[in-house]
This record gives structure tokens, sequence and C-alpha cells, in this order.
């Protein structure tokens, strides 16, 4: 029995790695939906800051990284103040958008 029990927890747990996030995936999804407010590199485009009247946070910046994941995903799903949800990007895209956010700390 514990040998069971013991091969259901592996099998589980190497299942389990295979639902990461995929921030190479995410990096696609950023580049279609998010970038030309956002930037190719977290930093804010100044120009659409302007346009739309509104500070964009530096995705790179402390106060954006210490945001949970979840956190960020309901940004990109549901949107937060000026920003609208991105009907583009799928929950599972969402979560691979925030892998990749993950990769701009500074």
């Amino acid at each position: 029995m514990r040998a069971i029990l013991t091969i259901l927890t592996l099998t589980a747990l190497s299942t389990g790695a295979g639902f990461a996030a995929d921030a190479k995936a995410g990096q696609v999804a950023y580049n279609t939906s998010c970038k030309s407010c956002h930037g190719a590199d977290g930093t804010p485009n100044p120009a659409m800051a302007k346009a739309l009247k509104v500070e964009i946070k530096d995705l790179k910046s402390p106060e954006v990284q210490s945001r949970s994941d979840a956190d960020l995903k309901k940004v990109i799903t549901d949107g937060q103040g000026k920003m609208h949800a991105i009907a583009s990007i799928t929950p599972a895209a969402a979560d691979n958008v925030v892998a990749y956010v993950r990769t701009l700390k500074k």
C-alpha cells in the first residue's frame, strides 16, 4: 500500500510540473497584447501614457514585482483603473504573461 501511495504521489508531482507557467509563451502573448503600452522590456510607453492620461507602472519596479501572481493575473484578466481587461488573453495565457513579467524584475 505504501508503494502505491508513493507512486501516486510521485506521479501527481511530476504531472503538476507540466502545468507550470511558461515565460516564453508569456512573452509572445505580452508582445502581442501588452507591449504597446508597457514597452518591450516593461518600461512604460510615455506616448501611450500621455494619450491615455494615465500613469503606466514600470513592470520591473519593486511596486509591481511585489504584487502576488494572483494579483497580477487579476489585473490582466479583469483590468484595473483605466486599463481594461485584455480579452485576447485567456486565463492560462495570463499565467504565462505573469511568468514573463517576473523575468523583467530589476
